[in-house]
């Protein structure tokens, strides 16, 4: 299975710009064979849609459309081997990294980078980091720390039939 990272609102198979390059160069070539665009979307994994259009950027700007282009903005700070052991640990849980909670919070993704990685990253440039490896913020239920369960249970079991209001006649 190929691992995506997550960039905008789209995504791309993990790879270099050359060898992403080279898999999109094959598919012309095979299509040029005689080898059905559904049959290249499945040896090369990747979606029929995706083939197609190479090809019609193929037919429109030849090989030339479909070369590396540069990657604008500034590069990720982890590599993308970094990133897949990062996912790793955050499925894990906050616990098996010696927190009190299961809570990922910012602070502590941060704190985990650095540890592991070695790389420095603002806390507030985190939920990024998190948003583009496809995890999403959670709100943890907020429960009272004097609830107690088994005097909640037996309150509805005993008293709340007793309150509850009876259909009228």
């Amino acid at each position: 299975m190929a691992y995506t990272i997550r960039q905008g609102d789209t995504m791309r198979t993990a790879g270099s710009p050359k060898l992403l390059e080279k898999r999109r160069l094959d598919a012309i070539t095979l299509i040029e064979g005689g080898m059905p665009q559904v049959a290249v979307a499945k040896k090369l994994r990747v979606h029929d849609r995706t083939v197609r259009d190479w090809v019609a950027i193929y037919r429109r700007q030849g090989s030339k459309g479909l070369l590396a282009k540069p990657v604008p903005g500034r590069p990720t700070k982890l590599k993308i081997a970094q990133l897949k052991a990062l996912v790793g640990i955050l499925d894990k849980g906050a616990m098996a990294c010696g927190y009190q909670t299961d809570l990922w919070t910012c602070p502590r993704v941060a704190k985990v980078v650095g540890k592991r990685f070695g790389v420095g990253y603002h806390i507030d440039h985190v939920g990024r980091l998190l948003r583009s490896l496809g995890f999403t913020p959670q709100k943890p239920e907020r429960v009272a720390r004097e609830r107690d369960e088994v005097a909640i249970k037996r309150w509805v079991r005993r008293d709340w039939p007793r309150l509850k209001k009876k259909p009228s006649a």
